[in-house]
C-alpha cells in the first residue's frame, strides 16, 4: 500500500462487456423517476411531457451489485420493493448536447433492478426530505454486463419484465417510456457535465411491489438480457 493514502482506495467498479476482454468502469448512477406513465399513475401521478421535465436521484458506487448474486435484507425497511430498469450506459463526455450527440454518447445497455426502501422513501416524501435512505444503500443497484448498441442497435422497443418466485409482477415495453435515452441524456447534459462510465437507470413500468427474505427476481429487457436476485 502506498504512503499517499490513510487507507487503501476502494478498487474500481467496473462492468463485463459482453463479447470484450475489456471492462466498463463506472463513474456515476443516475436513476429516473417515475418515466413510464403507468408507473406515475400507480405512485400518485402524472406526468405531462410537454410541461414537466425528468427528475432524477443518484445511487453511490457502493450499491452496484452484479446480477445472479445474493442481497441481504437492507436494514432499516420491513418494506422492500423491487424495480425493474433498463440501463443506458455512457462512454463519451458530453455537455449541454443536442439530441443526437447524445445518442452518439451511448455505448450500450443493461438489465437493472432498482431496488427501494419503499417505507423510507415514503417517510421522506411525506417530510419533504431527500430519498436517500430509501434509494441509495449497499447493494441496491444490481446490474447485468453490458451488450454494446454496436450489436443491438439503438432499441426503440421490446419487452421488459420481471417476475418474483416465477409469477409476473411487472411486464410492458420500453416504447412506453416517457423519455427516450437520447432525451434522458441530452436532459441531465444540461447539468451535468457527463463523463465516460455514467449509468442512467431509465425507471421502472408499473408494477412494483414488496420482496421478503427467500423471494427469487428474475427479469429480463428483450433484447439486452435477464437478470436475478436472491434476497436472503
Amino acid at each position: 500500500m502506498s504512503d499517499s493514502y490513510l487507507f487503501t482506495p476502494r478498487p474500481v467498479t467496473a462492468l463485463t462487456i459482453r463479447g470484450d476482454e475489456r471492462q466498463f468502469p463506472v463513474n456515476r448512477i443516475f436513476c429516473v423517476g417515475r418515466s413510464y406513465q403507468a408507473h406515475a399513475a400507480e405512485m400518485g401521478d402524472k406526468i405531462d411531457k410537454t410541461t414537466q421535465e425528468p427528475f432524477y436521484f443518484i445511487k453511490d458506487l457502493n450499491a452496484i451489485q452484479v446480477s445472479g448474486t445474493d442481497l441481504p435484507y437492507p436494514p432499516g425497511t420491513e418494506d422492500l420493493h423491487y424495480e425493474m430498469e433498463w440501463v443506458v450506459a455512457i462512454d463519451q463526455p458530453g455537455f449541454e448536447v443536442d439530441e443526437s450527440t447524445a445518442e452518439s454518447m451511448i455505448f450500450g445497455y443493461a438489465c437493472g433492478l432498482d431496488m427501494t426502501r419503499r417505507d423510507l422513501q415514503q417517510k421522506g416524501k411525506d417530510k419533504r426530505r431527500p430519498w436517500d435512505l430509501g434509494k441509495n444503500f449497499e447493494g441496491g443497484a444490481i446490474i447485468t454486463d453490458l451488450v454494446p448498441k454496436s450489436v443491438t442497435g439503438v432499441l426503440e422497443r421490446g419487452r421488459i419484465e420481471l417476475r418474483v418466485n416465477g409469477e409476473t409482477k411487472q411486464s410492458a415495453d420500453i416504447s412506453d417510456l416517457i423519455w427516450s435515452p437520447a432525451e434522458l441524456v441530452m436532459h441531465l447534459s444540461k447539468y451535468y457535465h457527463l463523463q465516460p462510465g455514467d449509468l442512467i437507470y431509465t425507471g421502472t413500468p408499473e408494477g412494483v411491489g414488496p420482496v421478503v427474505k427467500g423471494d427469487r427476481i428474475e427479469g429480463s429487457v428483450e433484447a439486452v438480457g435477464s437478470i436475478s436476485l436472491n434476497i436472503v
